[in-house]
């Protein structure tokens, strides 16, 4: 058995060892994924809202980012913004379009995903750890997060990286999962890009080959009960017409998401009730256009 010495973002080492040469990637399961609000938080608020989604309170990560969080059953969405007239924090988020943005893996040990995925060639930061202050009956408590995130650029379309919850109990409540459409669960997350074979060589080395599946205009990777689909812009236009985002001058982005609802039924009320203009009620779905959820194409499937 050989041992190699990976080096945390805090100093400390951590021996990772791995027989016959190789070391096990880390499982492809779906932790959250992250809708980029700038810095207009109370419109994007107001908007999921609408949506139908429960929202948790507004919550301020100590590396100078706010959030709020739907909740789902083992994954979640999260709308993240910086305070308006920042001048420090998270200021990189005001170079992003505005929409869907991060695609967020589930970690078990960051030690051990930082040194199988660096050691598989993937381009990949040193962990870095931080806290959000949540308040739970009356009590405030400080949930913590160690994330691993692909250098900056890597991918072009969007932020990918691992998350490691250290306080899962804080995060994961059975009061915010309840939501007044229905969904319980992400499962899919559409993203374009011209050469979807070469985009997804990053997931096959992270996760390996055999979660990799060809489809219509491109391939999709497997993550656990979800999958991400990489296509080509035709092949998104062609599934949701002018329900797809604003590409913004961009040839590779984040597209929208698939989401699991217990009844259709429920989610056209609450998308009626939240006064959503332009839904897509057909072919056993309901598409949002992109333009009413902050350009983020939403699907609604049960």
């Amino acid at each position: 058995m050989r041992v190699r010495r990976a080096t945390m973002a805090d100093g400390d080492g951590v021996s990772v060892a791995w027989e016959d040469g190789e070391m096990a990637l880390p499982a492809a399961t779906l932790d959250h994924v992250v809708i980029n609000a700038r810095d207009d938080m109370d419109r994007a608020a107001e908007t999921y809202r609408r949506l139908g989604f429960t929202l948790t309170e507004r919550g301020y990560h100590s590396l100078g980012s706010m959030n709020h969080l739907a909740m789902f059953g083992t994954d979640y969405l999260e709308l993240i913004a910086v305070p308006k007239g920042a001048t420090s924090g998270r200021l990189d988020l005001l170079t992003y379009a505005t929409g869907l943005n991060g695609l967020v893996f589930g970690s078990e040990d960051s030690a051990a995903t930082y040194a199988a995925v660096s050691t598989a060639g993937v381009p990949i930061d040193a962990p870095v750890e931080f806290t959000r202050p949540v308040r739970i009956d009356g009590q405030d408590r400080d949930a913590r997060f160690r994330t691993v995130r692909m250098k900056a650029g890597v991918p072009p379309y969007g932020r990918v990286y691992f998350c490691h919850h250290f306080t899962r109990d804080l995060v994961w409540r059975d009061e915010w999962r309840h939501h007044a459409n229905g969904v319980v669960a992400v499962a899919r997350v559409m993203i374009v890009e011209p050469d979807p074979a070469a985009a997804v060589r990053l997931y096959a080395d992270m996760f390996g080959s055999e979660l990799v599946r060809d489809i219509d205009g491109g391939k999709a990777l497997i993550v656990g009960n979800a999958r991400v689909d990489i296509v080509n812009e035709p092949t998104l236009r062609r599934q949701f017409g002018d329900a797809c985002p604003h590409a913004e001058g961009r040839t590779a982005y984040m597209a929208g998401l698939t989401l699991r609802t217990t009844s259709l039924a429920k989610s056209a009320r609450a998308l009626r009730d939240g006064g959503i203009a332009g839904v897509v009620d057909g072919n056993d779905r309901l598409v949002v256009p992109a333009a009413q959820a902050f350009n983020a194409t939403l699907e609604f499937i049960q």
